[in-house]
């Protein structure tokens, strides 16, 4: 098979297996993320065929709906890659990326670095930030039956790695916990430019969830 043949066996299989998927972490996220991918790359000097399946299967098994195991969605990938006869190396680089592109609090220290890895990690995050993000928010806080947002209960910015994976706190808290520190966590130029508008766009709209929270407009 040539690429785009594996590219298109990869995008039906992750249909197939997102088909029951709460709707922030559904195929049309996992789309979301490979179109803006295929943009930032044609920036960078990366291997497309590693920054699309990348991308295409970063979310397929996420810890969060899997009991918080991050060894889940790397086996899984793995599986289906050597199924379809991929060489070993491209196979090792693709299961890097869905092994560290997690945000986890920010706490997720690793020691590799691809720049395919940069450029799919920009693209799971803006995909988590502006109009888009602000929907995905609220779609997942809404699954998990989160409060909205609670004054009483403050934003914790020092959570630790598991503290961050079973955080239940309301849903407005997540933008402070994460959401609004990611523009400064963008790896490519291209990422970081994406990042500031919908970073803007969150600030805007959080300034109007408060007016409206005390009535003032």
């Amino acid at each position: 098979m040539n690429n785009q043949e594996l590219i298109q066996k990869t995008i039906t299989f992750v249909k197939q297996t997102l088909t029951q998927a709460e709707g922030a972490h559904d195929w049309w996220h996992i789309y979301r993320v490979w179109k803006t991918s295929m943009l930032i790359q044609k920036t960078e000097d990366a291997n497309p065929f590693i920054v699309e399946l990348g991308a295409l299967l970063h979310d397929i098994a996420d810890h969060k709906f899997n009991k918080g195991d991050e060894s889940i969605g790397p086996q899984k990938a793995r599986v289906f890659l050597n199924s379809l006869n991929i060489e070993n190396e491209v196979i090792e680089a693709i299961v890097k990326i869905i092994e560290n592109i997690s945000f986890l609090g920010g706490y997720k220290k690793s020691n590799y670095y691809s720049t395919e890895l940069a450029i799919v990690q920009d693209a799971d995050r803006l995909d988590a930030i502006g109009a888009i993000g602000i929907a995905r928010t609220f779609n997942y806080g809404g699954f998990k039956k989160r409060e909205i947002y609670n004054p009483e209960i403050k934003p914790n910015l020092h959570m630790s790695k598991e503290e961050y994976k079973y955080n239940t706190s309301p849903t407005i808290n997540h933008f402070y916990e994460k959401l609004l520190l990611l523009k400064d966590k963008m790896n490519t130029e291209t990422g970081k430019k994406l990042a500031q508008n919908r970073h803007d766009f969150m600030e805007r709209f959080l300034n109007q969830f408060y007016k409206e929270w005390e009535g003032k407009v």
